[in-house]
């Protein structure tokens, strides 16, 4: 079924804006993209590599991931994990998101409720 346009690019929208926080969750722990991609497809987020890696290297020129080339699997991968700073900016997003997620929840629930 062929959605509306006009819904396709407000929910295309609003999935950028949680894909950072969702990546930055997951590299808590040190992964390579394809693991990351699967981590998160494992929880319903699907994401494809031609938007994981630009956000993953967006996220490394701010300072907020690590990355290191490991050439000691079969085959080289890199991987990325949270710097000091993105460590210390997490708990602020999570807080930030859960702050806009009552919010909305409230917005909703009177929209329903008229």
């Amino acid at each position: 079924m062929k959605q509306n346009p006009i819904l396709e690019s407000i929910v295309l929208e609003l999935r950028r804006g949680m894909l950072v926080l969702a990546v930055m969750a997951q590299l808590e722990q040190e992964q390579y993209g394809y693991s990351l991609i699967k981590h998160l497809s494992e929880r319903g987020l699907e994401i494809d590599q031609g938007t994981l890696y630009p956000l993953l290297r967006r996220l490394e020129s701010q300072g907020l991931l690590e990355s290191a080339w490991r050439l000691d699997d079969p085959r080289p991968r890199r991987y990325y994990v949270l710097s000091s700073e993105g460590r210390k900016l997490l708990p602020q997003l999570k807080e930030e998101w859960n702050q806009m997620v009552t919010l909305m929840e409230k917005i909703l629930e009177k929209e329903k409720d008229q």
